[in-house]
Order: structure tokens, then C-alpha cells, then sequence
């Protein structure tokens, strides 16, 4: 067996030895205050269970503007500015207050427009700083593989085409097993025809890397802007995961279509087909 502690008893029993021995008397005062003190407690070590228990606070990031900065979810929607229905159906190159729009198709009449229904938000999965580049390939080639709308990580937004030209995005719509929306609606249905498509670069390399701050902030104004200038419900704005079947690595604009659905817009007219 190992050897047991006597707690306070053995410095009180050296206290009186040394008495018995005829030490001086400050000496015993002293020895005999200190014998009596409390005794200091030994450190208690946790056990492995113990310290399961307990709480432990977060690392702190090692440096702030990382990409915890950039993608956090603490986006707010904008209210909308005052005469924004307005601006909505104007053409030209109208600037909604709060979000910048680089048109390098000016807007035409808005009833000249194709008769959009939806709209489709994708990830290019392009780096930072693309977007620009993307619009104006876009721009040259309308109806090439790509989409009307391209946005920046800093929130800054391209119109690409013309309201009349249909871009090649989307995949047909070919999903139908119902595993994000109900795709009876959407099966064979949202299609490039029928659907504004929407761009966000940035999640490269990284392809599960989620918008900045800043893209979504513009994006709660944009998906408005765009609901109200071609009549779009919305339930009708789908993530490009939602319709198609896409990279399973990675849900490819949910985050951002769940934002836009959340806000409830409801136009002040429909789109015809709705």
C-alpha cells in the first residue's frame, strides 16, 4: 500500500517536539502560528471525464478579414429605396440605392422583354475577381454558356446581355427526385427560355466556399429589382441545385435562393404564365 498523508498532524507534532527541545520562545510563537495556519490545498488534477465536461472557448481566428469576415451570414436586407417599383420599370441603365449595377447592356422597354418566369441562381466557381472579365465574354456572345447577371465578391454587379437574348445556363431541369423543392413544378419547366440566370464568382478553390457579405447584401436588392421589373413570384427563385442535378460536393446557389425566398417579395404584377 502507499503511503497516506496525515494532514495538519505532523506539523502541530513537530511544533510540540520543538518546545519539549527548548527553543526559544519567538521561535515557538512562530513555528506554532505557522503549525496551525490552514493548510495549503493540493492542486486537484481533473479527470479525462471531467474535462469532457467542460466548455471550452473557441480559438479566435488568426487574423480578422479572412474568410470569416468575408462570408459571414449577418447579411440584412436592405429596405427598399423610396420610388424603387419605379426604377424597377425603367430602362436604361437605371442605379437602385445601396447596389451597383455595370450595365454593359443598357435596359429597353421592359414590355419588350422576354416573358422571364424564373430566376436561377448559380456559383461559377470561378476565383475572386472574375466577374467582370465573365460579363463582357458574355456580352460578346450572348448566347453562349453563361447568364445575364454576373456578381462580384464585392458586390458589384454586371449586366451582361439584353433582355431579349436567352443564354445557355441550366441543365434542362432534369431533376425530379424531390430532394431540395417539390420538382413536378420544375421538372422539364425552368429552363433557359423561361429564366434569368445569376451568377456569383469566388468559390474557387474552394467550391464549398459560400458568398461574401457583400454578394449577398446586393443580391437581397437584385433578386427584388428583378422580381419587380418582370413580374417574378417568389417561389419562383431557385437555387441551380434545386432544378438540376449538379456537383455533389457542394449545393450549388441553396444558400443564397433560400435568402431570396425568405424575404417574400411579391411583385406588384405577374408575369404572365404564373
Amino acid at each position: 500500500m502507499g503511503l497516506t498523508s496525515s494532514g495538519p498532524r505532523r506539523p502541530i507534532r513537530l511544533a510540540m517536539l520543538a518546545l519539549l527541545a527548548g527553543g526559544a520562545p519567538i521561535a515557538h510563537s512562530a513555528l506554532m502560528k505557522a503549525a496551525c495556519a490552514e493548510p495549503t490545498r493540493p492542486a486537484v488534477r481533473s479527470s479525462a471525464a471531467a474535462r469532457d465536461k467542460i466548455t471550452l472557448p473557441r480559438s479566435r481566428p488568426a487574423a480578422v478579414g479572412t474568410q470569416e469576415a468575408e462570408t459571414g451570414d449577418d447579411a440584412d436586407a436592405p429596405a427598399l429605396p423610396e420610388g424603387f417599383r419605379e426604377l424597377a420599370g425603367g430602362s436604361g441603365e437605371p442605379q437602385i440605392p445601396g447596389l451597383t449595377i455595370v450595365y454593359l447592356h443598357p435596359l429597353g422597354s421592359r414590355a419588350e422583354a422576354n416573358n422571364w418566369r424564373n430566376i436561377i441562381v448559380h456559383q461559377t466557381e470561378g476565383p475572386a475577381g472574375s466577374a467582370k472579365s465573365m460579363a463582357q465574354a458574355q456580352a460578346q456572345n450572348p448566347t453562349k454558356r453563361g447568364v445575364m447577371l454576373w456578381v462580384e465578391t464585392d458586390g458589384t454587379v454586371y449586366w451582361a446581355t439584353a433582355e431579349t437574348a436567352i443564354t445557355t445556363h441550366g441543365d434542362g431541369a432534369n431533376r425530379n427526385d424531390n430532394k431540395y423543392i417539390d420538382n413536378s413544378k420544375t421538372y422539364r419547366n425552368v429552363i433557359k427560355t423561361n429564366s434569368i440566370g445569376v451568377e456569383f464568382v469566388g468559390n474557387y478553390p474552394d467550391v464549398a466556399k459560400p458568398a461574401t457579405r457583400a454578394q449577398k447584401q446586393a443580391w437581397l436588392l437584385l433578386v427584388r429589382f428583378l422580381q419587380e421589373r418582370y413580374g417574378i413570384a417568389t417561389e419562383n427563385v431557385y437555387a441551380h441545385n434545386w432544378i438540376d442535378f449538379k456537383d455533389n460536393r457542394y449545393c450549388e446557389g441553396c444558400e443564397l435562393a433560400t435568402l431570396a425566398r425568405k424575404l417574400a417579395f411579391q411583385p406588384s404584377k405577374r408575369a404572365s404564365g404564373q
